[in-house]
């Protein structure tokens, strides 16, 4: 018998079975149903979302440019999910805001943490604070968190949060400005009407803010 005919045909089908074993052996590919993905705010309309009752809160509205603005108040203006439960851990939200006039927070996320809520607090104390209230009961202005970062009047943010087991982390445009490790602390909303807005809100304070591209991601 001429072997010169099967040896070939051995070895192809060895290095078949091979790849097939290696490529079997490779962990499997993260796909989008590990990283799940909700729009909460479209552009078009506030389904799921509630004008919060806001003693002297401005007018909310959608604009032509498919913008939620939230029109300057006495105090705090904003709305709150009402729609289906939402993660309390290992999610992110991601948006883009802007102050248009006032000097305090244009973008007061409200967020679930586990079994309580905290919020992200942009542009407060003047216009230029960052920071999570409320961790061990101290505010943003209080606690590690808190920071200063010049925001531009009528200039837009790429904001994001990360929200983890044990860690709590913001960027904005890209650039990580909060790392806090929160293992073992309270993280918990801040005393007062701001509660209102649990367990999802977004506010502003004395100021208008504009919002667009609202979206949740979960199991990072």
């Amino acid at each position: 018998m001429n072997m010169s005919y099967i040896y070939p045909f051995y070895f192809s089908l060895t290095s078949i079975l091979v790849f097939a074993v290696c490529l079997s052996a490779q962990p499997p590919v993260q796909t989008d149903a590990k990283r799940q993905e909700l729009t909460l705010f479209n552009g078009t309309s506030l389904d799921n979302w509630s004008k919060t009752d806001y003693a002297g809160k401005g007018e909310i509205f959608i604009d032509n440019n498919q913008t939620l603005v939230m029109e300057m108040g006495a105090t705090l203006s904003g709305i709150h999910w009402t729609g289906d439960d939402l993660p309390v851990e290992n999610y992110e939200i991601s948006l883009q805001a802007r102050r248009t006039m006032g000097s305090d927070f244009f973008c007061g996320l409200t967020f679930p943490y586990k079994d309580s809520h905290a919020t992200l607090i942009l542009g407060g104390w003047g216009g230029s604070l960052i920071g999570i209230s409320s961790i061990d009961d101290f505010d943003a202005s209080e606690n590690e968190t808190g920071d200063a970062y010049i925001f531009e009047e009528k200039e837009w943010y790429d904001i994001r949060l990360e929200v983890m087991e044990t860690k709590l982390k913001v960027f904005i445009n890209g650039e990580t400005v909060i790392d806090a490790d929160v293992a073992g602390k309270k993280v918990a909303m801040r005393v007062g009407e701001i509660e209102m807005s649990v367990p999802l809100g977004i506010t502003t304070y004395g100021t208008t803010g504009e919002f667009k591209n609202i979206v949740l991601r979960k199991n990072l």
